[in-house]
């Protein structure tokens, strides 16, 4: 799952996101201050960063600034934390790159939502290849291959495992495929989405077992 590092000095906050984040499936790892989140950056890149904006030796602008100057953090997805009268300093982070932003006092589930969709965001707009182990899905060419053996879907199939697999881990609920991938006439054909998985789980071999079934909910890769 995703790693998320936490760049906020108010420990109870920090607290909440940490929990609230492995709650969700995440890998989270804090920081009260910029000097040790760089230093661990230098560890280990991680997949988003939720940053405070007031933090007690750099400010999360500062931060923001210095993250998009290097090559080797500059694509970070980075969610800028704010107090509600911090409104010049939050668009002084989005100016420096920031890609989101929440404002204190926030929800859990806001924050959560905040997150997922700016990772899959993020996701769609840079994944070319994904892969799974030795199950490999390259969009630009719109094609499956497990161990580089092709795979044959019809279109339907391959949109249908690219949404699953980019949100690898994340249980999606029936109404949000079938939305996404059939659109407005889905409710049309109640089992289609049924059908596919079940073709897919076929059609995949030993991965298919990996397409997951969430009882009274939806579907999962794992």
């Amino acid at each position: 799952m995703a790693l998320i590092y936490i760049v906020e000095d108010d420990d109870n906050i920090r607290e909440i996101e940490e929990f609230a984040l492995g709650n969700a499936g995440f890998t989270a790892k804090s920081f009260p201050d910029g000097a040790g989140f760089f230093e661990y950056l230098e560890k280990k890149i991680p997949d988003l960063v939720l940053l405070d904006i007031m933090l007690p030796d750099e400010s999360g602008n500062e931060i923001v600034r210095q993250l998009r100057a290097s090559e080797i953090t500059k694509n970070i997805p980075v969610i800028m934390v704010t107090a509600k009268t911090s409104e010049l300093d939050l668009v002084r982070g989005l100016d420096n790159g920031a890609d989101d932003y929440i404002k204190k006092p926030f929800s859990v589930m806001e924050l959560i939502s905040r997150v997922k969709a700016l990772l899959r965001r993020t996701l769609e707009d840079e994944a070319v290849i994904i892969r799974i182990d030795e199950l490999i899905l390259d969009d630009m060419k719109h094609q499956v291959t497990i161990a580089d053996k092709p795979v044959e879907l019809t279109y339907k199939e391959y949109e249908l495992l690219k949404y699953l697999v980019m949100n690898r881990g994340i249980v999606l609920k029936r109404s949000q495929i079938m939305d996404r991938i059939w659109g407005m006439d889905y409710e049309l054909e109640s089992r289609t989405l049924d059908m596919h998985i079940k073709t897919l789980r076929s059609k995949l071999g030993d991965y298919g077992a990996r397409i997951r079934t969430v009882r009274n909910v939806g579907y999962v890769v794992d």
